[in-house]
């Protein structure tokens, strides 16, 4: 019986004909495995990841292997973006026996959950010899795998401890850290490490600020470059826009085909914040395309949005996207089909596999004459309209809420920084104001999506799909990256009801998360218990729990002026603090919200008759230091604190400026306001 068929993970339902006797993540599957004493095998996994496709193909669709399973496991299938928890100790287990970690991940536990032998992807053949060796030591050798299991757990225990050194993440400390990702980063290619190598985005988004705070060239130049050559390489889609998941070289040229929302979230802030500073034509077209891409491809609507595109399609890695020298000519005729294949270094050799190549930007063309941008335009759409024709990788349509979170603050940047350079006279305002006004409404749809649907009694759900919420408990990083959107969205909005729910969300989590020392568990104090209780502090993929958890309580402490939130913000950025010194790769987050504090953060108010539209408004978003928090509306706006007690001067429109609580006089022409926030 698989037990798969009324889940609400897209990952799991691809499982749900399976002849393995799949079971959910549940108390009831352990309950099973110790009444017919057998280990339980926790299958851990996400719908767009290739290899995992691989081994559902090889082993759980398997016939023969399926009756192996079922005959001596109670097996469990696990969406690790469901369950980010269970797949943080089970991650941390597998690491600790192997050296390494990845999807799909393979552990093998006790009926108590208790991890005893951990592994990635295993071919067939190796699978089914582990089948058959486990079952056997199981039965033969109980005392062994039980003494083994206990090792783990007291390994996996130590590894999630909470405590330990802390120092305060102040401006000599980020300094350093800029100063070491300086001598990581690959002055060739852009971006740190070889290959595969993954978008840095939060290191990025560390360093511009940290260009902004201190004037360091270096800092903005390493963004600059690696924002660029992501830009014009594989891994940026340069039909559609949006970003893939990593290049598996160590110069952007071929990418592992699934696009993330968490990656392109935070790739729009990267963009949309060097466009901001620089004004940058590719950062602006970039972000641009990237909001479109979110509002387009990843937004359910009515609801919020998905969580990715899938790797592959129809089982081939790249089938929707390279292209050969023939096919261009096939689809755009002689002239253009050679004009695309210089322009996007399509060769007869390929960059791919099979002859195929992926896209990638030969040449800088935002600069070129208005006739040859006017062509690449052109030649896009068609190329566009000729691949949508081709098969399409699959959606992962389940909302989570922590990347919704993330996508929100990104729109909600976005938003902002467009406004700033609206302009009539842009070859390509239509389309902007196009971007702008979908990616605002997909947002919009999102946050209300994740307060009426993802609230459930005051706590925060981790997932939905089809609009129904799904059972797992939000953690850690859903309730710091919802609560910053909703802060986000209050700035953008003028509207008291977000900063509201963001305080609740943060009060929520300062009383069950909460651990010693000011550091912060990922899951809550009446979750699931677990083997280990999870309470990782470093950025990877995404924010840790507690990076993001940080980030809202400092948006939060200068939008209300309470500083409880602050305080327990920097409380929390000490646990990091060692981190960030040894290993800034790792906490690029953190050290993000660290430069807010560093710099202030400034909290600008700005009292007008028209928040959009007023010269005092443009100025204090274009020139906003790191981390500033920035209302505009009418004086005692009700329910923005930043607002209150804050008249209009003499009638006119006037900004008020405080850093840190500290507050200067009101000013009312835009070149007072910009010498006070230089």
């Amino acid at each position: 019986m698989n037990r798969l068929v009324d889940a609400t993970s897209p990952y799991l339902l691809q499982h749900a004909d399976n002849p393995v006797d799949w079971w959910q993540w549940s108390d009831e599957a352990f309950a099973e495995a110790k009444r017919r004493d057998v280990p339980v095998l926790i299958s851990v996994g996400y719908a767009a990841c290739h290899w995992c496709h691989v081994m559902a193909h090889e082993s759980f669709e398997n016939a023969q292997v399926g009756a192996l399973m079922n005959d001596n496991f109670v097996s469990i299938k696990v969406d690790r973006e469901e369950r980010p928890d269970v797949d943080a100790v089970y991650m941390t287990a597998t690491q600790a026996m192997t050296g390494q970690g990845g999807w799909p991940m393979t552990v093998f536990a006790t009926p108590d959950g208790t991890p005893f032998f951990c592994g990635t992807y295993f071919p067939r053949p190796n699978f089914v010899q582990l089948l058959q060796s486990v079952a056997t030591a199981w039965r033969e050798q109980r005392e062994a795998v039980l003494g083994q299991g206990a090792a783990v757990v007291e390994a996996i225990g130590g590894a999630q401890a909470v405590g330990g050194p802390t120092a305060p993440l102040d401006a000599p400390l980020l300094d350093a850290a800029a100063a070491k990702l300086a001598s990581e980063y690959d002055a060739t290619n852009g971006g740190f490490g070889g290959a595969p190598k993954f978008p840095p985005h939060m290191n990025l988004l560390f360093l511009l600020r940290h260009h902004q705070r201190t004037g360091d060239p270096g800092s903005l130049e390493v963004s600059r470059h690696t924002a660029e050559a992501m830009a014009r390489g594989g891994i940026y889609d340069q039909l559609a826009g949006g970003f893939a998941r990593y290049s598996v070289d160590a110069h952007w040229t071929v990418p592992h085909f699934e696009k993330m929302l968490y990656d392109n979230a935070l790739l729009l802030r990267v963009y949309t914040q060097l466009w901001r500073l620089t004004g940058d034509p590719l950062a602006r077209r970039v972000a641009r395309d990237t909001a479109r891409f979110l509002a387009d491809e990843l937004h359910r609507p009515g609801q919020g949005f998905a969580s990715a595109l899938d790797a592959d399609t129809e089982g081939v890695e790249g089938l929707t996207y390279a292209w050969t020298p023939a096919q261009l000519v096939e689809a755009l005729g002689e002239d253009d089909g050679r004009f695309a294949a210089d322009l996007f270094t399509v060769t007869d050799d390929g960059t791919f596999e099979h002859g195929m190549s992926v896209l990638r930007l030969a040449r800088d063309v935002d600069d070129a004459a208005p006739e040859v941008r006017a062509r690449w335009q052109q030649i896009v759409g068609r190329l566009l309209a000729a691949r949508d024709t081709r098969p399409q990788p699959a959606l992962d349509d389940k909302v989570v809420a922590a990347w919704n979170g993330l996508a929100i603050t990104a729109i909600a940047e976005f938003q902002q920084v467009a406004a700033l350079s609206a302009s009539p006279q842009d070859e390509d305002a239509n389309l902007m104001d196009g971007v702008t006004i979908v990616a605002d409404g997909a947002m919009r749809q999102a946050a209300e999506h994740l307060a009426t649907v993802h609230l459930v009694d005051g706590r925060l759900r981790r997932v939905s799909r089809n609009g129904k919420v799904g059972e797992p408990a939000g953690v850690l990083e859903d309730y710091g990256c919802v609560a910053e959107a909703f802060c986000a969205l209050h700035q953008l909005t003028g509207e008291g009801r977000w900063l509201t729910l963001a305080g609740e969300l943060l009060d929520t989590a300062l009383a069950h998360f909460a651990a010693p020392g000011g550091a912060f568990y990922d899951t809550a104090d009446d979750a699931e218990r677990l083997v280990a209780r999870p309470a990782d502090p470093t950025d990877n993929a995404t924010p840790s729990g507690r990076s993001a958890l940080i980030a809202g309580l400092v948006a939060y402490s200068a939008l209300t002026g309470e500083t409880r939130y602050r305080e327990a913000a920097e409380a929390a950025l000490g646990t990091v603090a060692p981190i960030v010194g040894k290993h800034p790769r790792f906490s690029g987050y953190a050290a993000m919200v660290g430069e807010a504090l560093a710099s202030g953060p400034y909290e600008i108010a700005v009292v007008t008759d028209d928040p959009t539209g007023d010269p005092l408004v443009a100025a204090a978003h274009r020139h906003a230091p790191p981390g500033a928090v920035v209302v505009a509306g009418r004086p005692d706006q009700p329910g923005v604190p930043l607002l209150a007690d804050r008249p209009l001067v003499d009638g006119r429109s006037a900004a008020y400026v405080c850093r840190g609580f500290v507050c200067q006089r009101p000013v009312t022409s835009v070149d007072d306001l910009v010498a006070e926030l230089a």
